[in-house]
């Protein structure tokens, strides 16, 4: 098992920047709910405000520059809304009237304003989860969350999942190895059968290794809930340091509904 979350911990840096900064130093829970905000603070802007938009994009810039989070780092893992953007190219054209012409096209008014909403919208509100998943292991998400109270199933739930999802991850790779050791070639159409029966074997095992697990844990004493942490207190200084980019993001939010 110790392999197995040996490489759990490998994908987990793959967002994760190990730096010393004063973001990367501030309690989890406070970046949680920090995030938390901005993310709500730009759902909730109207629309219409692009320059409040430009507002969101220059905080987040100044968070990354403090946290020392190279923009071309974060933007190349941001490809993960790249299904949500071809969803907004498609609006301008299947959106109802008034209509506009450009370059020889015609483009719905209501489709370019909900497009533009879902990219610009969609795009901070990954660069906020990837800004908070730059400068915080997911250990200390968890734990956050549990100091926040969240619930207790919830928790143990991804707990258990980060912990032994390197594990399963192992033991595919070792059952790929196992078949192309016999010949299995995995390039060739006709490979299909014996893949989608691997992965079916492969869902039996780790099934069975969690009942395993988890009677394991029943004899050691578990009830259901994870251990509370014994940490420092968060103070309130922490709290306010940290929710200043929240209560920007909050004022940016409330001049775009003013000034509209």
């Amino acid at each position: 098992m110790g392999a197995g979350h040996h490489h759990g911990a490998g994908a987990e840096q793959a967002l994760h920047l190990d730096h010393d900064s004063p973001v990367h130093r501030l309690p989890p829970e406070v970046k949680v709910v920090s995030a938390f905000l901005v993310v709500a603070a730009v759902v909730a802007t109207p629309r219409e405000a692009f320059a409040v938009f430009g507002g969101f994009a220059l905080l987040l810039a100044a968070v990354w520059v403090v946290a020392g989070i190279r923009p071309g780092w974060i933007l190349r893992r941001s490809v993960i809304e790249l299904p949500f953007v071809m969803l907004a190219v498609l609006l301008p054209f299947t959106g109802p009237e008034p209509t506009v012409a450009w370059l020889g096209l015609t483009l719905s008014e209501p489709g370019l304003l909900g497009a533009w909403n879902i990219l610009v919208k969609g795009t901070l509100g990954v660069l906020t989860s990837l800004t908070l998943a730059a400068t915080t292991p997911m250990r200390d998400l968890l734990v956050g969350l549990q100091r926040l109270h969240a619930p207790g199933i919830v928790t143990t739930i991804a707990t258990l999942m980060l912990r032994y999802a390197g594990v399963i991850a192992a033991e595919a790779r070792r059952m790929r190895l196992s078949r192309i050791s016999r010949g299995h070639d995995p390039r060739f159409l006709w490979q299909a059968a014996a893949t989608a029966r691997g992965v079916g074997a492969l869902f039996v095992r780790a099934y069975e290794r969690g009942e395993r697990v988890h009677l394991a844990m029943l004899s050691r004493g578990w009830t259901g809930t994870m251990p509370p942490t014994g940490d420092t207190p968060t103070t309130a200084r922490q709290w306010v340091t940290g929710l200043s980019a929240a209560a920007v993001a909050v004022l940016l939010a409330g001049s775009g509904w003013v000034l509209g």
